[in-house]
């Protein structure tokens, strides 16, 4: 499930497989804006069913956070 997940966080941020890692930071990574935040998590539950509360996800600050909430770590 990590590797799906971290597959469409660089597919919707339009960076080449590899840029995003288990170790990304958001600021890590120029094309990871608040909308792209946004679309990041509502794609998360539209194609992997994976919900993360609102509230815990604009604290997120990276991959090993989103991962974590999302349960596949």
């Amino acid at each position: 499930m990590k590797e799906k997940i971290i597959a469409l966080v660089e597919e919707l941020l339009k960076v080449p497989g590899g840029t995003v890692s288990e170790d990304t930071r958001i600021e890590d990574v120029e094309q990871w804006d608040s909308l792209a935040h946004v679309l990041i998590i509502g794609e998360l539950e539209e194609r992997l069913g994976i919900s993360i509360p609102l509230e815990e996800a604009i604290e997120l600050t990276g991959m090993r956070e989103l991962l974590e909430k999302a349960g596949a770590v």
